[in-house]
């Protein structure tokens, strides 16, 4: 894997990660009973969002290895797979 595709894969692979592990741990306004003015009743209270970042990026890291590893080792290799469809 080159350099561009791994950086292409990881980026990827961060933010599908980031976009699933969103919507956990999610309390609204309205379940707080704290509605701030000017804001939408069923917005988040306390997103939590650096502690997601965090997560994402450990998670991302771990799955990156072992894809990285798999395409070092042939394991996995996209190119053949693409080229026999």
């Amino acid at each position: 894997m080159s350099i561009t595709g791994s950086i292409v894969t990881y980026v990827i692979l961060w933010w599908i990660i980031l976009f699933l592990l969103l919507p956990f741990k999610i309390k609204s306004q309205l379940d707080d009973k704290k509605i701030y003015p000017g804001t939408e009743p069923g917005a988040p209270s306390n997103p939590r969002i650096l502690k997601k970042v965090f997560y994402t990026t450990i998670i991302t890291s771990i799955l990156f290895t072992i894809i990285f590893i798999l395409s070092y080792f042939n394991v996995i290799n996209i190119r053949d797979f693409l080229t026999k469809l």
